[in-house]
């Protein structure tokens, strides 16, 4: 008797140590190899979007890579994209404000993250405002004649008021002064940090080290002030990002794998930059202008990078010859 119950203990045991090992190796298994959410659902112009999410430790890279972020609109162009490093708990965040141009259409917007294979995504539903290029609708107001009354006839009645002890507020402390942010910057948590409204240049980031480098701020601000101002640079910068966006993820890993690439697209990119800064020297106000002066700088970088080392290449073949 003593035997049959040892062994039925023992079943027992293994079965139970069985059943938690079974449950503990689901949970992992339920557990998405890549999260991403949003702090709300939705969303009005001019609003803050905190996204934040997680790679699971057996989905991760053996090179450290960052997590590429990219919002769709409901049509599928691109708003903006980043790439985020992850901290210590293989967590990632990044914020941004909702509003321009490339945010015009309300609806479910789509957020598309990647880490090497690993993929997610999430939908929050973005309300604009006033549409872009168009003017809020006025109604004149409506004029209601309210009839005359005659006021009865109330005797006076004299109060004698209690007089009333004013006690004066004790003075607030004065708050602490913030700092002052220049252009394409925000303030948050006590720090200035650039303002992201429609996507940020991966390549130029990466190249220049940072994104409140001079290079990349100018690149920012150029978009932003001159190209998104207009109806045709509005849908240049949405094709444009549609290509642009399909290759430079991958660039920006390279350059900051490979020092000797980075310096190669720092004077790679010097020529762009350089006939970009002409337009800091033309008044932009109609479509034509910004067709006309948009026309010749893609041109001009044409000529530099293709035409003019085509060339010097044929000239150096004559002259062996």
């Amino acid at each position: 008797m003593n035997l049959v119950g040892t062994t039925s203990f023992f079943l027992l045991t293994i079965c139970i140590a069985s059943y938690g090992l079974t449950g503990a190796v689901y949970a992992q298994s339920q557990e998405t190899p890549l999260s991403v959410e949003t702090d709300y659902e939705n969303y009005a112009d001019g609003n803050k979007i905190f996204i934040s999410g997680k790679v699971r430790d057996s989905s991760l890279a053996k090179n450290e890579t960052p997590v590429t972020i990219r919002i769709l609109n409901p049509d599928g162009n691109i708003v903006t994209i980043a790439q985020l490093d992850l901290n210590s708990n293989n967590e990632y965040s990044h914020s941004l404000r909702t509003g321009g141009p490339l945010w015009a259409s309300s609806g479910d917007y789509k957020i598309l993250a990647q880490y090497g294979a690993q993929k997610g995504e999430t939908i929050f539903t973005y309300s604009s405002g006033t549409p872009h290029g168009s003017s809020p609708v006025v109604e004149e107001p409506v004029v209601v004649e309210v009839p005359k009354v005659e006021e009865p006839v109330i005797e006076e009645i004299v109060v004698v008021e209690e007089p009333v002890v004013i006690q004066e507020p004790e003075p607030e402390p004065e708050p602490e002064p913030e700092p002052m942010c220049g252009q394409g910057t925000v303030l948050e948590d006590g720090k200035c940090v650039a303002e992201e409204r429609g996507g940020g240049c991966l390549i130029a980031t990466a190249a220049f080290g940072s994104e409140m480098a001079p290079q990349v701020q100018f690149l920012r601000e150029l978009r932003d002030n001159t190209v998104l101002q207009t109806q045709s640079g509005v849908s240049f910068m949405t094709g444009f990002n549609q290509f642009y966006y399909s290759f430079s993820p991958a660039i920006a890993d390279y350059e900051r794998e490979n020092p000797v690439f980075k310096e190669a697209v720092k004077v790679t990119l010097t020529p762009l930059l350089t006939s970009l800064t002409l337009l800091n020297y033309v008044d932009i106000d109609t479509e034509e202008e910004m067709l006309g002066y948009g026309i010749g700088v893609i041109l001009l970088n044409i000529g530099m990078y293709f035409v003019a080392p085509a060339a010097v290449i044929i000239a150096i073949k004559n002259r062996r010859k």
